[in-house]
């Protein structure tokens, strides 16, 4: 028998399959999905691979090595591999890469010895009656104090399966007291395999329903329809800041549990996962639901993801990745906060999230739902042409308002002499917040103290050796930092260019924030959420039930504050810098300062008590700012999309951007140039639409000691334009180099930069 395999592996010209002996020996353990290590090539070390296909013989059959090993416990299923094949070409990257997301965390490794496996536990069972035992002690068989202590403990909770560490604690003995129980016959221990639990310290109380209003009943009906008829269906579901869209998916998934159906919940990032799965949890329990994010330990996600593959676990929350998580028996798919860039990958491959949702729900026959209150331009631009079906939530869930939005013009604040980071309007606003015990929430997208550092003698501006960066003082550490290769070296005190010492912290940070805040409020208590403050385990959930159990005053953070949480304490919000997002290199620069100033206004005003945002900026005529103080998404959206249309942006095409870096300028010039000429060349004899725009530098021209120069294509993405980009890369890749050139195609890149 002939094996067909995909090597593991990122090289372009080794994405193909190859041909491999199945030993005899191994033929009952060859099954297509099932990883293999096999030799390949002149390499000591066996490489891993994927069988994709079994046949019985090749046309290389002298030529053919053997596979040296079976993984017998993971394999992928013919729609898995499917899908693999879909994303590798939609993608421009390698099958392997792809089928390397849908096998649990932690078990790629080449040697499969050396990954993750799963945990055990030895347990302790009686192998004799109690009364047995009794006369064993009666008759002075059984002598030993603590022998007959263990046994009496086991006897007493015979109902319980017991672990040998608890036995010893309770009983207070060894192990060695339970290996010579178990060698006179009187126990057995047995290793079995337990589950590594991520809730394990969640103390959960049960919710409520709780009633729909009548545009949630209507939206949840007609979502429903499509669930109970087993049909593909994508669904928009506009719902204003707190009008209750997650109400709606914890009803819709009650109802594919009715049906016997797994659901799948994707949230943005990490930052949202612990309150929703308090509230998903609070619902429907422990014993049902797996969670899959990268704060998990590898473990934990390997017990989760092994939970939802026994078919345990019917409903699995979870980031990007939990897309291809493998649920038994699909019948929805929901994707809250759908507008939010981490459900595209920037690491190959370089995937949509919400368009394997789409292939999914196409291949399974289930409606897939995309939720928010700041839609994607694409995705309410396919909703009101037809392609989504429309469902707006116009109004809060509770009955109450939308919080007052006011805009400060910094201009006049430094005019008046005011060079703090907080304008007169909200110092004020916070302060009589404070008297009336309510909470704030401030928000800067910055980290740091300062953004940079410059001498003011001879113009010096402090970069990364690495990247065309500037370097972000932190002040805790008083080190420089670039946040994109993570180099950092001590803080200025004289400049190295002129020996000069008049050196100036310019810009703003959240740490620089927080000092003025504590300045200005000193009785005030606060605390600070970012990248810098959440990177132990669960800090980030620690941070934010601190802010809403303990009282505490202010919450200062970038954006992991805007995600979706809910604070009924909150009245006020504050955004420091609104302009920080408007003035990068990217189309979608406008849509994102909407999106973001909309989403951190919600968090304001969500209990009782009417909510207050106050919005700084340099730029207050701007319209996106203008329209998130008028909460009024479709009035953004008609002015942003004649832009789109005049300039030819998504949604009226999608966009490639094929990016190259070089240690070498030189090599990194003609490779550019060599793919620009060969696509020109291309679009001419094969008549292709396409927009092709010539090599320039990127906007940050050198990361990680690599130039850097993109190629931008506007098209509408399709088989001939695939194909086209595909041959022209791999020829330019062909060239050998000593300078690690690199070549990356990005579809529809969530940056720009």
């Amino acid at each position: 028998m002939i094996a067909e395999v995909i090597i593991n592996s990122n090289v372009k010209n080794l994405n193909r399959k190859f041909d491999y002996i199945i030993p005899e020996e191994l033929e009952a353990q060859a099954i297509v999905g099932a990883r293999v290590l096999l030799p390949f090539g002149n390499k000591k070390e066996l490489e891993e691979g994927y069988i994709v296909g079994i046949k019985e013989t090749s046309e290389y059959l002298d030529k053919l090595k053997s596979i040296a090993q079976i993984e017998s416990k993971l394999h992928l299923s013919d729609e898995k591999i499917e899908l693999a094949k879909w994303m590798a070409h939609r993608y421009f990257c390698n099958i392997s890469d792809c089928m390397k997301l849908m096998l649990p965390p932690g078990t790629t490794a080449k040697v499969m010895s050396n990954r993750v496996n799963d945990k055990t536990q030895n347990f302790v069972y009686l192998t004799k009656e109690a009364d047995e035992i009794e006369a064993d002690i009666e008759s002075k068989k059984l002598k030993s104090e603590k022998q007959i202590r263990a046994l009496k403990f086991l006897i007493e909770n015979v109902e319980n399966e017991i672990l040998s560490t608890d036995l010893q604690m309770f009983a207070d003995v060894t192990n060695a007291v339970l290996k010579t129980l178990e060698k006179n016959g009187y126990i057995e221990i047995v290793e079995k395999e337990v589950e590594r639990n991520p809730f394990i310290h969640k103390v959960i109380e049960k919710s409520q329903d709780l009633v729909l209003n009548s545009e949630q009943q209507d939206a949840f009906d007609k979502i429903n329809a499509s669930l109970q008829f087993n049909e593909y269906d994508e669904f928009l579901l506009f719902g204003v800041t707190g009008s209750g869209k997650t109400e709606i998916y914890i009803r819709l998934i009650e109802e594919a549990l009715k049906l016997g159906k797994d659901s799948i919940m994707l949230v943005p990032e990490i930052s949202l996962t612990p309150q929703t799965v308090d509230r998903f949890l609070s619902r429907f329990g422990e014993e049902k639901i797996a969670v899959l994010h990268s704060k998990l330990s590898v473990g934990e996600r390997y017990d989760q993801w092994k939970k939802i593959e026994r078919g345990d676990a019917k409903i699995v929350i979870g980031a990007r990745s939990a897309i291809f998580a493998p649920v038994q028996n699909l019948g929805l798919i929901i994707i809250d906060e759908e507008h939010d860039d981490s459900y595209k990958s920037e690491m190959s491959p370089r995937y949509s999230a919400k368009e394997i949702a789409s292939y999914l729900g196409k291949q399974h026959s289930v409606p897939v739902v995309l939720g928010s209150a700041t839609p994607d331009m694409t995705t309410y631009h396919d909703a009101i042409n037809g392609k989504k079906e429309l469902l707006e939530l116009t109004k809060r869930a509770n009955n109450a308002s939308l919080p007052d939005i006011e805009i400060v013009d910094l201009r006049h604040e430094l005019a008046s002499g005011n060079k703090t980071m907080v304008s007169q309007k909200l110092h004020d606003e916070i302060e009589e917040n404070l008297k009336n015990k309510k909470q704030t929430i401030l928000f800067l997208n910055r980290r740091g103290f300062a953004t940079f550092i410059m001498c003011r003698d001879c113009g010096y501006t402090a970069k990364c050796k690495n990247c065309d960066i500037t370097l972000t003082y932190h002040l805790k550490e008083n080190k420089l930092k670039c946040h994109y290769c993570g180099y950092e070296t001590k803080a200025l005190t004289v400049c190295p260019k002129c020996g000069g010492k008049n050196i100036r912290y310019f810009g703003t940070g959240t740490q620089k924030l927080e000092e003025q805040i504590k300045t200005m409020f000193p009785d005030a208590t606060t605390i600070r959420m970012d990248i810098d403050t959440v990177t132990k385990k669960n800090s980030h959930e620690d941070i934010l039930n601190s802010f809403k159990k303990d009282g505490i005053d202010i919450l200062i953070g970038t954006q992991m504050v805007v995600k979706g949480h809910d604070f009924p304490n909150v009245t006020l919000v504050g955004v420091i810098a609104a302009d920080s997002s408007l003035n990068i290199d990217d189309y979608r620069a406008h849509e994102r300062t909407f999106q973001t100033l909309t989403q951190v206004a919600g968090r304001a005003g969500r209990g009782k008590d009417k909510g207050r945002v106050i919005i700084q900026t340099y730029n207050p005529d701007a319209f996106c700012i203008q329209y998130s103080q008028q909460q009024d998404y479709k009035l953004f959206y008609d002015t942003e999309i004649h832009l789109r249309k005049q300039l030819r942006y998504p949604p009226f095409c999608d966009i490639i951007l094929i990016g190259v870096s070089s240690k070498s300028y030189k090599e990194l010039e003609e490779t550019s140039n060599k793919i620009y000429e060969s696509l020109k060349a291309k679009i001419h004899t094969e008549r292709l639409q396409i927009l092709l725009y010539k090599p320039v530098p990127a906007p940050i021209d050198r990361i990680k000691n690599k130039f850097r120069w993109r190629i931008i294509v506007k098209c509408i993405v399709g088989e001939p334009i695939i194909n086209a980009i595909d041959d022209t890369v791999k020829n330019a890749g062909n060239k050998n180099t000593k300078n690690d050139t690199r070549i990356v195609v990005d579809v529809n890149p969530s940056n720009m930069l």
